[in-house]
């Protein structure tokens, strides 16, 4: 986790910081006070905290106070598939500890280390020269590929998520999700895809670690090279469709600019930023496949998980449990991005 990352500010989800300085003592080795605390800006599900000592610093995950909806901002879930992924060398901060009492700061926890890097927020990437946003590009590109080419069961999480019917289950749960959630409304384009989705799943099934958020924000690149250095944010992860995490990382050539720095309407070429058509096939190419024929589909499945999860945010909002001073812009790209998945229903 980088400063860069929203940069860092007081903290608004306050916990009691002497109870967790005990815990660090008692837990996490070569820790040594004193221990000060700042809130990251990011972080719409987990508030996010930098723990600064004098030797080094620690970034902190925890489970947001408040009644929460059953399921979710699963910490100790992000903490052991980062474990996992961190023993097979893939690109994920190093796990320190995991804090299963609720009593020491009134949800369980985790702490990692704190990687140098920079955070990327706009998909056109335009603090990076013309010349290497390729790079960058085919930097995330591996790095996903990478992920989904992991053997689950290899690295100890064949029990991470069910394996088959993926598309089915996943959308019976941000139905659900978005249909229980009554303090945020009702979408007319979510309550047509809650319909068209589930008698359009293509035929075939396969199984494969997915992030479930696997954004160019979410990723921690170095500081001066077009690298990943580290894959954030892994509160969605599960056993998975492959496909339909890499349309989610994709959805962005479909997107405008105006929702989630989309890239929709840019003059690609002119940035030097690959095509859809060239990042699938670099995809393909590095997982071994032939083309991705139901591409359509799978965006418009991952758009409408995308709104089920902006819905959430929503309803945290009005709640008063959103972590992230961003909710309420996020929260207002809703109705544009259920718009837009329908829309990929059409294509």
């Amino acid at each position: 986790m980088a400063e860069a990352r929203g940069g860092t500010g007081p903290i608004r989800a306050r916990f009691d910081e002497r109870a967790l300085a005990a815990w660090m003592a008692e837990s996490i080795a070569g820790f040594a006070g004193p221990m000060t605390v700042e809130q990251f800006a990011g972080g719409q599900s987990n508030p996010t905290y930098r723990l600064r000592t004098p030797e080094r610093d620690y970034v902190l995950r925890r489970k947001p106070p408040g009644a929460l909806l059953k399921g979710a901002h699963a910490v100790d879930r992000e903490y052991r598939v980062i474990a996992a992924l961190h023993a097979v060398d893939f690109p994920v901060p190093r796990p320190l500890g995991l804090c299963l009492d609720e009593g020491v700061i009134g949800t369980i926890f985790y702490v990692m280390e704190m990687i140098a890097g920079r955070t990327v927020w706009d998909t056109a990437f335009p603090d990076v020269p013309r010349e290497t946003r390729p790079l960058y590009f085919d930097a995330m590109n591996a790095a996903i590929a990478r992920l989904h080419s992991l053997d689950p069961a290899a690295i100890g999480l064949a029990d991470y998520g069910r394996p088959g019917n993926y598309f089915e289950r996943q959308i019976a749960r941000w139905s659900r999700q978005y249909l229980g959630d009554e303090a945020a409304g009702r979408v007319p384009a979510m309550d047509r895809l809650v319909e068209w989705l589930p008698a359009h799943v293509p035929p075939g099934d396969e199984t494969a670690i997915v992030h479930g958020d696997f954004r160019c924000d979410n990723l921690l690149f170095h500081p001066a090279e077009p690298r990943v250095v580290a894959v954030l944010d892994w509160e969605l992860s599960t056993l998975g469709h492959p496909l339909a995490d890499f349309a989610y990382h994709l959805m962005v050539y479909r997107m405008p600019p105006g929702y989630s720095t989309g890239l929709a309407g840019l003059d690609l070429a002119a940035l030097n930023i690959p095509g859809e058509a060239d990042y699938v096939a670099a995809y393909c190419r590095r997982t071994g496949r032939d083309g991705i024929p139901d591409l359509d589909f799978y965006v418009a499945f991952s758009l409408f998980r995308l709104a089920a999860i902006i819905h959430g945010i929503k309803g945290r909002l009005i709640r008063g449990t959103a972590s992230s001073p961003q909710a309420a812009e996020a929260a207002a790209q809703l109705d544009g991005i259920a718009d837009l998945a329908l829309r990929q229903t059409r294509r």
